[in-house]
């Protein structure tokens, strides 16, 4: 898998991603649940190219990350 661009627009944030021809429906699943479990990411859209290559776009909420506190 292989990130090939992050856009920001708006309230969202974009990552598109390209998956290999050798890589199985199956497979593919699983590495975008674990994004969007441990990342927060959902689908966004997929396109299906004529060699069996995947561009996968996965998108978000941007939140501002705030700096933890100081606990006293």
């Amino acid at each position: 898998m292989t990130v090939t661009d992050e856009v920001i627009d708006g309230d969202w944030e974009y990552r598109g991603l390209r998956l290999p021809p050798g890589v199985s429906r199956r497979t593919a699943t699983t590495q975008l649940t674990i994004h969007a479990e441990f990342a927060g990411w959902e689908l966004a859209r997929t396109l299906l190219f004529g060699d069996g290559t995947r561009k996968v776009w996965l998108r978000r909420k941007r939140t501002t990350a705030l700096a933890p506190g100081v606990i006293t």
